[in-house]
């Protein structure tokens, strides 16, 4: 039997074991793409070019693999995936939820629940969809690295656009938990001292600096932060139990709220603070105000897990297109369901007065609750230790922006890890709110990674597509929609600051 005949009977055989190792096609435009395929390629069982088997029976990826096989001068070769279509949805929940769930409250008491339902249903589809665009892209352009797809797409201008999204978004992520240590370690303090002072040691601002300095910093210096991927579990676990309290203190906590919380709320935008009870208590479906712009952004933030999806992918037990796009399926239905359900009934204890952060609104009704307490404590405890996690990426990002060489060097790592952390620390004391972080992050980095990149991607790699077809028009619409939303998203927010700015400066004045 001709090796030709043999290879042809085994593609035929969609049932032989051999064919699960599913090898993409390399980046072979830049000599950068080796360190970057290391984690796939230092595998014991390595197969000769000359007899690959090919797992994803997509027929795309098919006519990709036969058509350029003669083509390239090596081919990537990735090891066989360990993780199991359950890990890999666990896993992928993970990333996706985040701090985001505790602003959704917010997001709807300024949207109304009709307008947020849809908003919300909108996003996750949107989501899904540049999750396709992306898997498909990465098949077609031979690469599971998202900066790598940049690249191979535009050049150098992709790779730092990419870069440079995925940065933001995740400083964005490390600053938002640190306004969690911000708000909510103070409350835990003064609950175990049984005080009400405004002593140091109450203050959130000193509270994060001591933080950072006594607890994040040190294991941010660390080589290897692999064992901390257990916080993501915990984080998770800590999420769901929140969600659980939340819909558990709906039925606690009465309506009306108590006078003294409506009169320090801070959710002034809202015309119906001061509005009989009954117009207090009466949910809104659709609301328009200033503070509506900040809506989709949220979502948007609230949505983000594109940086994970190829790693995901590569990692993926007998990895298909099709797969992978189940994994991301079931993942996003179950974090609609958490952030509806938080976002509902956060938003139907509190109504108007709800405040950015939905943790720290339960503090203006509750002096001392245990149940909150024990939420509060383990939340902290997860974003605390997940701080690192996401710094990581951020300093290998820097360092590759930088220039630096492949050699590790202990006072480039310092250096960049103490520079990230001044940074989001200041970042965190002087912006007075979280709703700022996830305003912008989401309007802008996020938007990147939803929209604009994984559709601009597709449009440039997919080559075997025409410009006329179906799926190169959707992605062109998509990246049109996903320039249209950053652009106006970035500018009702930016005047809604001036606007905000003004106002204070007015209020000032009069005293």
């Amino acid at each position: 039997m001709t090796r030709s005949t043999y290879l042809s009977l085994m593609n035929k055989d969609p049932a032989n074991p051999k064919m699960s190792r599913f090898n993409i096609a390399p980046d072979m435009d830049s000599n950068s793409s080796n360190s970057e395929y290391t984690s796939y390629q230092d595998c014991p069982s390595k197969v000769p070019l000359n007899g690959i088997q090919y797992t994803d029976v997509d027929a795309e990826s098919q006519n990709f693999l036969s058509d350029h096989l003669g083509k390239k001068k090596f081919e990537a070769e990735y090891s066989h995936g360990s993780a199991s279509f359950g890990m890999s949805v666990f896993n992928l929940g993970n990333a996706i939820m985040g701090s985001g769930i505790l602003g959704l409250a917010y997001a709807m008491a300024n949207t109304g629940i009709a307008m947020f339902v849809i908003l919300l249903v909108a996003v996750a589809i949107f989501s899904l969809y540049s999750v396709h665009l992306l898997l498909k892209t990465a098949n077609e352009g031979g690469s599971m690295v998202y900066e790598q797809l940049g690249y191979k797409a535009f050049g150098i201008p992709g790779k730092l656009a990419a870069s440079c999204s995925i940065t933001m978004q995740n400083f964005g992520a490390m600053a938002s938990y640190l306004y969690i240590v911000k708000y909510e370690l103070p409350i835990v303090i003064k609950a175990f001292l049984d005080t009400n002072d405004n002593a140091w040691y109450t203050n959130g601002d000193y509270l994060v600096l001591i933080v950072t300095v006594s607890i994040i910093l040190p294991l941010s210096l660390l080589k290897n932060l692999g064992y901390l991927g257990y916080t993501s579990g915990f984080s998770l676990l800590c999420m769901v139990f929140f969600v659980i309290v939340v819909i558990y203190k709906k039925f606690q906590i009465p309506c009306p709220l108590p006078e003294n919380f409506i009169n320090i709320t801070v959710n002034v935008s809202q015309p119906q603070v001061n509005a009989t009870e009954e117009e207090c208590c009466k949910p809104k479906y659709f609301v328009f105000n200033s503070q509506t712009v900040y809506a989709v952004p949220i979502l948007t933030f609230a949505f983000v897990c594109h940086p994970a999806i190829l790693p995901m992918y590569a990692e993926l037990k007998d990895r298909s297109r099709r797969k992978m796009q189940n994994v991301a399926n079931v993942s996003f239905l179950g974090m609609f369901i958490m952030y509806l359900l938080a976002a509902l009934f956060g938003y139907l204890t509190f109504n108007v007065a709800v405040e950015p952060e939905l943790l720290h609104t339960y503090s203006k009704v509750y002096n001392f609750d245990v149940v909150l307490l024990i939420v509060r404590f383990a939340v902290l405890t997860a974003v605390t230790l997940t701080v690192p996690v996401v710094l990581f990426p951020i300093r290998t990002s820097v360092n590759q922006l930088l220039g630096a060489s492949k050699d590790f060097s202990w006072p480039r790592h310092i250096g960049i890890t103490v520079a990230l952390l001044v940074c989001v620390n200041i970042l965190v004391i002087f912006v007075p709110t979280i709703r700022d972080i996830f305003g912008f992050i989401g309007a802008s980095a996020a938007a990147m990674l939803i929209f604009i990149l994984p559709s601009a991607f597709y449009i440039r790699l997919v080559e075997k597509e025409s410009m006329r077809s179906v799926q190169k028009i959707g992605a062109l619409l998509f990246l049109i929609m996903g320039i249209v939303v950053m652009i106006c998203s970035m500018t009702l927010i930016i005047l809604d600051w001036i606007h905000n700015a003004g106002s204070s400066d007015d209020h000032s004045d009069g005293h």
